[in-house]
């Protein structure tokens, strides 16, 4: 695994001006990573353009060839790759795994669509003129990425990045930036240049601002809160940048009363638990219609009383720890909130007796509409569970927000299915599954949960730029 983090800015003694990486389940640190400087990142990304122009001149088939490659050292050190993952975040080891082969998807997707950026020929208004549109890659790109996916982020942008013709710079979560140094150094493997995908870390705000403020970075790609998305909105502005924002969620898992409830439980183990509650398109509010409200809620319950929490690197574990202490404080700010204003306790409801920042998957019934849980997103094992009446009601529940990343609903009515998606204002609907997460399909929000797609043939737009050019044919 140590062969995976051979890195000049890796130490596994302790070191001045470094950050310390630690363990969230036994809070041991495993590891210091380098602090970048401002004037260091300056230069990172004089060197960087110089990468990108000698990498844009590459045929698409060589990028592919050489991205190709990447996947397939992913693949070939997966166990590594997940270790690393689950000692520096939590996440169980079998989520680990399934982030590896995520994170790996995204590599080949995108080698593949590497020959695949093509541009058009237009019908000219003129016999005399040829009018051609072809997409060039946009540059040098940054991209900061958050914790709780470590590997899967950071490919979902360096890959469509690299595949265009782009350099990229990363700033990784800096409770997760393991994870990164061991992708780069595969992708050095493989026969990506040093220069063109550099792993920094530091302070999360002189580096953002760096990013903002140069006129080489041409693009920005960040994951992470609608709070500092919109802060980086505001500082790109005046080297209009392009952006893509992945922000904050509130995800509605609708269930109607003529629904497959088993299959229905199944969607919010996937959904709701997944990482420990810990998701961006992570189920926040489960609403029930009232017919089945009172058994539907029992099955639950049972379901998740069957999820094991402990050591992520227990093969049997599924729920590991939260990231940190303050995950662990918004958890019970959200079920004190909702147990005083009514809510009842179905399961769970405290921290673990493991201690530290593990926490009980917990149910919750009887939720309302003017609860906090109603309102922001938990981040955390917490299954807050809401009753409606018509199909009209919910609608207006689940749009009650400032977010629209991810929604889920279930029914077997066909007719239902695609009014009630239609009706949705979220980027991205789940029927009849709370896994929705794919490297084909185009991932991202509306409203405050940002701007912009990844994944999918159309992710790697957002790295290039069109130029038309018009042809003058005549004599």
């Amino acid at each position: 695994m140590k062969e995976l983090l051979k890195h000049k800015d890796i130490s596994f003694e302790k070191v001045e001006n470094a950050i310390a990486v630690t363990n969230p389940y036994n809070l041991e640190v495993l590891a210091y990573v380098k602090k970048t400087s401002v004037s260091e990142l300056e230069e990172i990304i004089k060197s960087s353009q110089i990468a990108q122009k000698n990498w844009r001149e590459k045929t698409a088939l060589q990028r592919a060839d050489i991205l190709y490659k990447w996947y397939e050292l992913m693949k070939k050190h997966k166990e590594s790759l997940a270790k690393i993952m689950t000692l520096e975040q939590g996440k169980s080891i079998n989520e680990a795994r399934g982030e590896v082969d995520y994170s790996a998807s995204f590599i080949r997707w995108f080698a593949e669509e590497a020959r695949r950026v093509d541009g058009d020929i237009l019908t000219s208004v003129r016999n005399d003129q040829k009018l051609l549109v072809t997409k060039e890659p946009i540059g040098v790109t940054a991209a900061i990425t958050p914790w709780n996916f470590p590997s899967a982020m950071i490919s979902r942008k360096a890959a469509p990045a690299l595949a265009a013709g782009c350099s990229m710079i990363l700033k990784p979560a800096s409770q997760t930036p393991l994870s990164a140094y061991a992708l780069a150094n595969l992708a050095y493997e493989a026969g990506v240049d040093e220069n063109l995908f550099v792993v920094i870390n530091g302070s999360a705000s002189q580096i953002s601002k760096c990013f903002c403020d140069s006129k080489i970075v041409k693009k920005i790609s960040f994951t992470g809160s609608t709070e500092v998305g919109m802060l980086l909105y505001e500082q790109s502005a005046k080297t209009m940048k392009k952006l893509s924002l992945e922000l904050g969620g509130n995800a509605p898992f609708i269930v109607f009363d003529d629904a497959n409830l088993d299959k229905a439980v199944d969607g919010i183990l996937a959904s709701k638990f997944r990482n420990s509650g810990q998701t961006c398109v992570c189920a926040n509010r489960i609403y029930v219609q009232e017919g089945i409200y009172d058994k539907f809620s029992q099955m639950i319950a049972k379901a998740v009383a069957k999820l094991e929490v402990g050591d992520g690197l227990k093969e049997s574990t599924k729920q590991g720890p939260l990231i940190d202490e303050k995950a662990v404080l918004k958890v019970e700010e959200h079920i004190k909130d909702a147990l005083n204003k009514g809510a009842k306790c179905l399961l769970g409801g405290k921290t673990h007796k493991l201690g530290g920042t593990f926490f009980e998957p917990t149910v919750l019934q009887d939720v309302t509409q003017d609860m906090l849980v109603a309102q922001e997103e938990t981040f955390g094992p917490l299954c807050p569970i809401f009753k409606f009446q018509t199909d009209e009601e919910v609608v207006e529940f689940a749009n009650n927000t400032d977010f629209g990343l991810a929604s889920y609903i279930f029914t077997t009515s066909v007719s239902r299915q695609f009014k009630i998606s239609q009706a949705l204002e979220y980027g991205m609907v789940g029927v009849n599954t709370g896994a929705i997460s794919n490297e084909v399909a185009p991932f991202g929000g509306v409203k405050f949960s940002g701007l912009g797609r990844e994944g999918s043939k159309y992710g790697i737009d957002e790295y290039t730029q069109l130029k038309y050019t018009c042809l003058d044919i005549g004599e």
